[in-house]
C-alpha cells in the first residue's frame, strides 16, 4: 500500500498543519535515516517512457474507473457507508469492515495524481468525498462507518469491541492519506479530520490495557501515526507509535501467529503469519526506527529481511505463499502450540507455483517496507528488491487498461487443475469478496514517481529508473534541475541531462542493479573510473553546470535463473529475466494442443528481445528455440506412470513479461521452465 504512502519518502517531516502558510513544504530526512525523498511533484514522467504510459493509465483509467466503483452503492457501498454514517442517506453498514480504508487509498491515489497534474477536477472530486467524511467523525474523533451506523440504527456503540473490525486500519489509512492530500494541495480539510483520529487513538491508548494490542490486526497505523508526526510535529504521536510497538505482544492468549503479535516485536526470530500485516508491520517499525534510532528495531527488521528475502520471496517479489496452514510446526514461536495461518509465508523455501497466494497487497507491503529501508541505510539491495516487486508483482495486480485486478498472483495457472482456488485467476472489476488491493496498487502506480530519486547530505540518489523530468532540491535547499532519457527497463542505456545546478559540488548517487554485470558510466563523454559493482550505488561527486551529461549503460542480456534446490517445486527448473523483468509462458504463443509443462529450455538458450504491443502496452518479449516433448494424454485417474521414449524436438519460444499475463484472453501460464542441459 504506499500503502501509506510514504511515498512522500520515509523520512519526511513538514511543517505543522497549524502553519499559517498552507504550500507544500520541502522535505527534510528524519534523524536516523540516511536519505530523504524529494518533494510530491518534483517528478514528471515522459509519455513515451514505461511509467509515464503506466501514470497517464492510472490518470485516465485506474482513478475513474474505481472512483466510479466506489459511489456505486450497489456494487460497492464504501462510499455509500460514508453517506449514511454522515445522516445524508438511510440503511446498513455493508462490505468488509476494511471498506473504509479502502476507499482512503483511493483518495490517496486521487491526491498524488493531482500533485502532479494539477486537475481542479480531481481537486473538486476529494473535497466532494471530504466533505462527506468530516459529517461521520464524532466529537472526540472516532472515525469508523461500521460502529457510527451500528450505533445509529442501534443506539448501541460497538468502537474497539472487536479485534477483526480493522478500526486502527482504517484509521491509519486515513492519517496516510490526509498526509498526501495536504502536501498535494496544501488544505488542511483532511489532515484536520487525521489529527482528531490520532489524537483519539493516543488517548484510547493512553487508558486501555496492553491487552489491547488485540485492535492492531494488519498494522497500517503504524505507518499513519508516524507521517502524523512528520507532517505535524506533534511529539505525542511519536510517543504513540513506539507505544504501539512496545505492547505488540503482550496480548496474552489472544494474540496469533497470523498477526504477528504472539509475542513482542523485538522477540521474532522468523518472518510467518498473513504476509500483507507482516510487510505492513515491518514498514511501520522501520518508520519508527527513523524517528527514534532505536537499534533493537533495525535488529529485527534486519533478521526479518534476511528471512523474506533468502528463504520466503518469490522470483517475482510477492510474498506469502499459502492459501492457508499452520503457523511453521509452531517453531516461530511457541513450540507447544501451533495455529491456523492464511494468506500467509510458510516454511523456509516453501514456494509453490500454481497455488500460490502472493496478494498484492502483500507485495506493495514488500515495496513499502524495502523503501524504508533504503532511506534508512543507503544500500541499493533494497532498492533492487523493491524494484522487483513494483515491476512484477505489483503490476500484475492489475490488467494494462487499468480495469481490472487480480487478488493473488499465482507463478503458474492451468486448466487442468482439478480444483478451484477461491480467488479468480482472470483479472476482474470488482473483487467483491476483498477489494482491498485494487485501490492499493492504484496509489502505488500514481506515486511511483516518489520512489524514483532521494537525496542526502551529500547529493542525488536515483533509485529507479525511467524517462523524466526532475525539479527539486538538495538537502542544502539548492535547485537541481535533470532530464532522464532511457526506455528502461527494455533497454539500459541511461542518459541524464543536468539542466539546473548550484555552483557548489555535489555527488551523483547511481544505482548498479544486482543483476548489471559490466557497467559503464560517462560524463560529458568521458568513462568515469568509479566503481560500478552490480547492487552498489556508483558515486560521482564533481561540480556540476547545465548542459552537462551522464550516460549510464547497463548490460540487459536475458538470463537463465535457478532457485535454492531446497525449493522442491523448481528444481532442475528456471525462471528467465531481462534487468528487472521476470518473464513467463503462456499457452497463447504455444503449440495448439501441447501442455505447457511439455516444453524445455536448454541452458544455453538465446533469448533475443522483440518489441510487441500487448493490450496497447508497448513491451518487449523475448524470443527463441525450445524443446518440445509431445506426450500422450495423462487420464483422470492416472497418479504415477512410466518414463515414455519421446524424442524432442526444436520449437520456437515466445516469453512475455509476466505482469502482462492475462491480458490477451484467459491461457495456462508458467514462470518456472524445466530445463535440458
Amino acid at each position: 500500500m504506499r500503502v501509506a504512502a510514504l511515498l512522500v519518502g520515509l523520512a519526511v517531516a513538514a511543517r505543522p498543519a497549524a502553519a499559517q502558510d498552507k504550500a507544500l513544504v520541502n522535505t527534510t530526512a528524519s534523524q536516523h535515516a540516511r536519505l530523504s525523498g524529494v518533494d510530491m511533484g518534483s517528478v514528471q514522467w515522459q509519455p513515451q517512457g514505461f511509467w509515464g504510459e503506466r501514470f497517464q493509465v492510472c490518470r485516465e483509467a485506474m482513478i475513474p474507473t474505481m472512483w466510479a466503483l466506489y459511489h456505486d452503492p450497489v456494487r460497492n457501498h464504501a462510499f455509500r457507508n460514508f453517506e449514511i454514517a454522515a445522516g445524508l442517506e438511510k440503511g446498513t453498514h455493508m462490505g468488509p469492515s476494511f471498506h473504509d480504508g479502502d476507499f482512503y487509498k483511493l483518495l490517496e491515489s486521487v491526491a498524488a495524481t493531482y500533485a502532479v497534474t494539477k486537475d481542479p477536477k480531481l481537486d473538486q472530486m476529494m473535497d466532494e468525498a471530504i466533505q462527506v467524511i468530516a459529517k461521520c467523525q464524532r466529537a472526540d474523533g472516532y472515525l469508523n462507518t461500521q460502529a457510527t451506523i451500528a450505533a445509529l440504527n442501534t443506539g448501541q456503540s460497538t468502537a474497539f469491541q472487536n479485534r477483526l473490525n480493522f478500526e486502527s486500519y482504517n484509521l491509519g489509512h486515513l492519517m496516510t492519506a490526509a498526509c498526501v492530500h495536504y502536501r498535494a494541495t496544501g488544505k488542511t480539510t483532511m489532515l484536520d479530520l487525521a489529527r482528531k483520529a490520532t489524537d483519539y487513538l493516543y488517548a484510547f491508548y493512553k487508558r486501555s490495557s496492553p491487552e489491547l494490542a488485540r485492535n492492531a490486526i494488519c498494522p497500517s497505523h503504524y505507518m499513519g501515526v508516524v507521517e502524523m508526526y512528520r507532517t505535524t510535529k506533534d511529539a505525542r504521536y511519536l510517543e504513540l507509535a513506539r507505544q504501539l510497538i512496545d505492547i505488540r505482544g503482550l496480548a496474552g492468549d489472544i494474540g496469533t501467529d497470523d498477526n504477528q503479535d504472539r509475542l513482542p516485536f523485538r522477540q521474532m526470530q522468523k518472518a510467518g503469519g498473513h504476509a500483507v500485516r507482516a510487510n505492513y508491520l515491518f514498514a511501520g517499525v522501520a518508520d519508527v526506527y527513523a524517528e527514534t534510532g532505536d537499534a533493537t528495531l533495525l535488529t529485527t527488521l534486519n533478521r526479518m529481511w534476511d528471512d523474506v528475502t533468502q528463504h520466503k520471496m518469490y522470483v517475482t517479489g510477492a510474498c506469502g505463499a499459502l492459501y492457508d496452514g499452520v503457523s511453521p510446526d509452531g517453531t516461530a514461536y511457541k513450540p507447544d502450540t501451533v495455529q491456523k495461518i492464511h494468506q500467509a509465508y510458510g516454511r523456509d523455501y516453501q514456494l509453490p507455483n500454481h497455488t500460490a497466494h502472493g496478494e498484492t497487497c502483500a507485495n506493495i507491503g514488500n515495496v513499502l517496507w524495502n523503501w524504508r529501508m533504503l532511506q534508512l541505510t543507503g544500500e541499493a539491495k533494497y532498492a533492487d528488491v523493491m524494484e522487483t516487486a513494483l515491476y512484477n508483482s505489483v503490476l500484475s495486480g492489475i490488467s494494462l487498461d487499468g480495469t481490472k485486478f487480480l487478488y493473488t498472483n499465482p507463478l503458474a495457472y492451468s486448466d487442468a487443475l482439478p480444483f478451484h482456488q477461491r480467488w479468480s485467476k482472470d483479472r476482474v472489476d470488482y473483487i467483491s469478496l476483498s477489494n482491498c488491493c485494487p485501490p492499493n496498487v492504484v496509489r502505488t502506480v500514481a506515486e511511483v514517481g516518489n520512489y524514483a530519486y532521494s537525496v542526502s547530505d551529500r547529493g542525488l540518489w536515483l533509485n529507479l529508473y525511467g524517462a523524466n523530468d526532475l525539479t527539486t532540491r538538495l538537502k542544502s535547499g539548492a535547485a537541481v534541475k535533470l532530464k532522464q532519457t532511457t526506455n528502461y527497463p527494455w533497454d539500459g542505456a541511461v542518459q541524464l541531462t543536468v539542466q539546473q545546478a548550484p555552483a557548489e559540488a555535489f555527488s551523483v548517487f547511481l544505482r548498479v542493479p544486482g543483476w548489471a554485470e559490466g557497467a559503464k558510466l560517462l560524463v560529458n563523454g568521458k568513462v568515469q573510473a568509479v566503481a560500478l559493482t552490480p547492487g552498489t550505488y556508483a558515486e560521482v561527486s564533481r561540480s556540476w553546470k547545465a548542459g552537462d551529461q551522464v550516460e549510464l549503460m547497463l548490460p540487459m542480456p536475458a538470463q537463465l535463473v535457478e532457485a535454492n534446490p531446497l525449493v522442491e517445486e523448481t528444481r532442475n527448473q528456471v525462471a528467465v529475466k531481462r534487468g528487472p523483468i521476470v518473464y513467463c509462458l503462456e499457452t497463447k504463443d504455444f503449440p495448439a494442443g501441447q501442455p505447457l509443462s511439455a516444453l524445455t529450455i536448454p541452458a544455453g538458450a538465446k533469448l533475443t528481445p522483440k518489441p510487441v504491443t500487448i493490450e496497447g502496452s508497448r513491451v518487449m518479449s523475448l524470443t527463441g528455440q525450445g524443446l518440445l516433448s509431445a506426450e500422450p494424454q495423462w487420464t483422470g485417474t492416472q497418479l504415477y506412470r512410466p518414463v515414455s521414449a519421446r524424442k524432442p524436438t526444436a520449437v520456437p519460444l515466445t516469453l512475455v513479461p509476466y505482469y502482462a499475463w492475462g491480458n490477451r484472453g484467459h491461457a495456462d501460464m508458467e514462470v518456472w521452465i524445466p530445463l535440458s542441459r
